[in-house]
C-alpha cells in the first residue's frame, strides 16, 4: 500500500486517552468475569458482534458514507482479521489461563512493539529517549511476565498484543473511511470470524445468559470496545505512533487496581517492580518533545 499525506500531527488529547484506557483496563475484569458464563471465543465473538452491530446502526442514522471499493473492503478484512480475530481471542484465552493482572500487562505491549514498523511503514524516526523508554518497558515485561505468571497465558497476551499492533497500524490507513462505519464493519467481519472459529472449536454456545452476564457484555461491547475504538483509530490518524500506544502502558494498571478490588487478586512483589518499571517506561516516553509531520492516512475526525 502507498503512504499518503497527513496534517502535522500532534499529541494524544490526555482526556480522550484517560477513558480509552480506563474502558480496555476494565475489559479484563469484564473477560474475567464473564468467562464464569461463557466460553472463550463465544464470548468474544458476542463483544465484536455487538460492538460492530451498534457502530453500524450509528453509522445508519447518521447518514455516514458506506466503505467503497476493493481496497477500502481488503484493508476492513485485514484489519478485522488481525485486530478482532486474532487479537480477541488471543486476549480472552490469555485472561483464562494466567491472572488478569498479568494478562493486561502482556496484552499492552504495544508500545515496545509499534515503534520499528511505525519507523518503517511511516517514517516516524526513534529518539534516544524512546529506545531507553523501549528497554526499561521489555525489562518491565520480562519481570511480570518471568517469576510472576509466565506460560501459556503469557503467550497468548503477548500474542494478542502483536496483533493490536498490527491493527493499530493498518488503522491509521482508515484515512478516507468514515471511521465509525469502517470501525462496524471490521468487527461485524472479525466476529464472524470469532464465531465461526468458535463453532468448529467449541461446538453449540452454551451461555447462561443471565441479568449480571448481559450487562457485563453490554458494558464491554459498547463503551469498552465500539466507543473506545472509535476514539483510538481517531487519534492513530493525528498522533505518532509511539507516543499514542505508549498510554497503553497504563492500561495493566487498571486492570491489576480492579482485579485487586473486585476479585480479590493480589499482585506479588514481581509484579510491583516489573509494573513500576512499565511506568517509568511511560513517562520517559510522554514527557513533552517537538512533533514533526510524517507521512500518514488521511484524517476525519467526525468521532
Amino acid at each position: 500500500m502507498t503512504v499518503e499525506a497527513a496534517p502535522e500531527l500532534r499529541a494524544p488529547k490526555p482526556l480522550r486517552m484517560a477513558w480509552i484506557i480506563a474502558a480496555w483496563g476494565a475489559c479484563f475484569l469484564g473477560i474475567q468475569w464473564g468467562l464464569e458464563y461463557a466460553p472463550i471465543l463465544w464470548f468474544a465473538a458476542l463483544r465484536a458482534l455487538v460492538a460492530g452491530g451498534v457502530l453500524l446502526a450509528v453509522a445508519v442514522v447518521q447518514h455516514r458514507p458506506r466503505p467503497r471499493g476493493r481496497r477500502a473492503w481488503l484493508l476492513i478484512s485485514a484489519l478485522a482479521a488481525v485486530n478482532v480475530t486474532l487479537a480477541f481471542a488471543a486476549m480472552f484465552a490469555s485472561v483464562a489461563g494466567s491472572s488478569t493482572g498479568t494478562a493486561a500487562v502482556l496484552a499492552n505491549a504495544q508500545p515496545l512493539l509499534i515503534v520499528l514498523p511505525a519507523w518503517w511503514w511511516y517514517g516516524e524516526r526513534i529518539s534516544s529517549r524512546t529506545v531507553a523508554a523501549l528497554a526499561a518497558g521489555f525489562v518491565g515485561l520480562v519481570v511480570v511476565a518471568v517469576p510472576g505468571g509466565g506460560g501459556q497465558g503469557a503467550v497468548l497476551a503477548l500474542l494478542s498484543a502483536v496483533a493490536v499492533t498490527a491493527g493499530t497500524l493498518l488503522g491509521r490507513r482508515l484515512g478516507g473511511l468514515d471511521v465509525v462505519a469502517a470501525s462496524g464493519w471490521h468487527f461485524v467481519l472479525g466476529g464472524a470470524g470469532l464465531a465461526v472459529w468458535a463453532a468448529l472449536t467449541e461446538g453449540a454456545p452454551t451461555i447462561s445468559w443471565t441479568p449480571g452476564f448481559v450487562a457485563v457484555l453490554g458494558a464491554m461491547s459498547v463503551g469498552g470496545t465500539a466507543a473506545a475504538f472509535v476514539a483510538w483509530f481517531t487519534e492513530s490518524r493525528h498522533c505518532r505512533l509511539d507516543t499514542l500506544t505508549a498510554w497503553t502502558f497504563l492500561v495493566p494498571v487498571v486492570g491489576i487496581v480492579l482485579a485487586a478490588l473486585v476479585l480479590g487478586e493480589r499482585p506479588n512483589r514481581w509484579t510491583v517492580l516489573g509494573l513500576s518499571v512499565v511506568l517509568a517506561a511511560l513517562w520517559l516516553a510522554l514527557r513533552p518533545r517537538g512533533i514533526r509531520p510524517s507521512p500518514s492516512g488521511s484524517a476525519d475526525d467526525r468521532a
